[in-house]
């Protein structure tokens, strides 16, 4: 094995830092040169295979640990391998996200190659984005403005012009055709270039420019980092797989580690394609596989790979901790506030006979879903925080709904109750239809609906005024301390995350899988989404839906379920 002779060498043995690994672990830590494959799968260790294979790098002297780079996707993620690095005497070996690292390299060569200081960074696309819509005589309400926002986004992580944007055959927002979206994303472009602003994806784009423009820049770049680490290689995009390879250049010393089974962010220009192609596009990769799960009882991991099972690149968990746990329970409920119930029952049951309530978590598919729940939850007592995601009844949406209901309740005339809150939902563009597109303007009119939904699920006779005072009651009762509390979530914030008990709620189709999923490439990524959530689990898991969907609407079951 090469060698390559560095002044500081890392304080634990390499025997130590092999000690307590399994033998897929050992393996993955052992292979510390050419390009190397880590499938691994939920709650396998991988965070710690691959901080004890960078430790075993420096320790045995094939790194020097400053020139090792270890990326992730997020500040949390990079902090975790940072603070874990530390622990095992390699505190000295970087460990960011993508952006964190090409923004490093803009700061250094820009007064070389540009001149100058860099550009500000952008803190917000969507205040940019309404001065450049005013420009073109565009009335966009915020949603819309955070829709165009995320499509900006997609389109420079996909590293499409937006001439080649325009070719593409996206769901757009409502108020937003083919042209309008060209035009503002132009507007937008100009106005940013006049402020000698750039956005968050500039910043990897003019990194990957420069490298590939300026060779002094290629070269010193290269001659810093030699070894690269890439968690979460599922979710990497096109922008950031190219700027990898720019990074690397003509070496392979590069190991990349992932889950095909939890890509569940290719609305954000993620594509698992990479990790599946990487030994077609490595020569003489090495490919490996970690699927000791350590997390979960064996009747939860029994249930993740039946959803999983024969998917490309799906892996056979086995679980460590044998049939330590019930097996997952299905419920069907009459509605949703039914469902909300039970499941607030059954976590005071748990914290009852001892479950610490940090310990639970109740996890759905969007987050107006999170409003009965939490009304459930503190109707029993029990304390609760929501985790990613603006509480309902503080979404600037839900507010101004409230206070305009509250104006039109003080001189309402006796009526129908749902046609009076739909007059003042429509006001604010509430409609009986759905969007048909995800994103900003989908969330602000679920949410609007949800509303609607409890009027219409008011008993007979309830006024205006006393819906409009039930309304702000449970806006007041939200307020739990959240010191020890049961988390609510979506399932796309709790990736990362475990708990003894999970609560999956709302499984029926137009839920998991969401409505707007119509082709085969959008339901998978909904299963997988559905796995992500399975996968939370360590002890106890609970799966339920209802049948019962706002007004008189019914719902049937998830087609996930019966594979379950």
């Amino acid at each position: 094995m090469v060698r390559l002779e560095h002044p500081r060498r890392a304080a634990v043995s390499t025997a130590a830092l092999l000690d307590g690994l399994d033998d897929q672990q050992r393996l993955a830590a052992e292979s510390l040169l050419g390009p190397v494959c880590l499938l691994a799968g939920a709650g396998t260790g991988k965070t710690r295979a691959i901080t004890h294979r960078i430790a075993y790098g420096v320790a045995s002297g094939v790194y020097p640990p400053n020139r090792v780079m270890a990326l992730t996707f997020t500040a949390r993620a990079a902090s975790e391998l940072r603070g874990r690095l530390r622990a095992l005497g390699t505190e000295t070996v970087a460990a960011r996200t993508f952006h964190a690292a090409a923004l490093s390299q803009l700061n250094f060569f820009w007064p070389q190659v540009i001149g100058g200081t860099m550009p500000k960074i952008l803190d917000s696309k969507a205040r940019l984005l309404a001065h450049a819509a005013d420009g073109l005589r565009l009335r966009l309400d915020t949603a819309t403005l955070r829709d165009a926002a995320a499509e900006i986004e997609w389109r420079k992580t996909s590293r499409l012009t937006i001439d080649q944007y325009a070719a593409r055959d996206r769901p757009l927002p409502p108020s937003l055709d083919r042209d309008r979206m060209v035009a503002l994303q132009d507007a937008y472009e100009r106005l940013k270039d006049e402020r000698r602003q750039i956005d968050f994806e500039d910043v990897l784009l003019a990194a990957a420019g420069m490298i590939e423009a300026e060779p002094r820049v290629a070269q010193q770049v290269r001659e810093q980092y030699r070894f690269f680490v890439v968690d979460e290689y599922q979710d990497v995009s096109p922008l950031q797989h190219d700027l990898l390879r720019l990074w690397l250049g003509e070496r392979t010393d590069v190991c990349v580690v992932g889950d095909v089974s939890q890509t569940i962010y290719t609305f954000a220009g993620a594509s698992p394609d990479y990790l599946l192609g990487f030994p077609g596009e490595f020569d003489e990769a090495v490919v490996l596989r970690l699927e000791q799960n350590y997390r979960s009882s064996a009747a939860i991991v029994a249930t993740a790979n039946r959803l999983m099972r024969g998917r490309p690149g799906a892996l056979e968990l086995v679980s460590a901790l044998g049939a330590d746990g019930p097996a997952p329970e299905t419920t069907r409920h009459a509605d949703d506030a039914a469902e909300a119930a039970s499941v607030a029952r059954a976590i005071r049951a748990e914290i009852a006979a001892g479950a610490a309530p940090e310990s639970i978590a109740v996890l759905y598919r969007i987050n107006v879903q999170a409003q009965a729940i939490e009304s459930a939850l503190a109707a029993a007592g029990v304390p609760y925080a929501v985790r990613g995601a603006t509480r309902f009844f503080d979404q600037r949406e839900v507010k101004e709904a409230l206070m305009l209901l509250r104006g039109a309740s003080v001189a309402a005339a006796p009526g129908s109750l749902t046609r009076a809150v739909g007059d003042v939902l429509s006001s604010i563009g509430w409609s009986a239809t759905a969007p048909e597109a995800a994103g900003a303007v989908r969330d602000r009119w679920e949410s609007l609906n949800a509303i609607m939904g409890l009027a219409e699920a008011a008993p007979a006779g309830t006024t205006l005024r006393q819906f409009v005072d039930e309304l702000f009651e449970r806006q007041a009762a939200q307020h739990e301390p959240a010191i020890s509390a049961v988390t609510l979530a979506t399932i796309h914030s709790a990736k990362g995350l475990e708990w003894d008990s999970v609560h999956l709620v709302g499984l029926s189709e137009g839920l998991l899988p969401i409505s707007y999923a119509r082709d085969d490439r959008a339901v998978e990524e909904e299963r997988r989404l559905l796995y992500v959530g399975v996968t939370r689990a360590r002890r106890r898991l609970s799966l339920s839906w209802a049948a019962g969907g706002p007004g008189r609407s019914t719902r049937s079951p998830s087609r996930f379920l019966a594979e379950l």
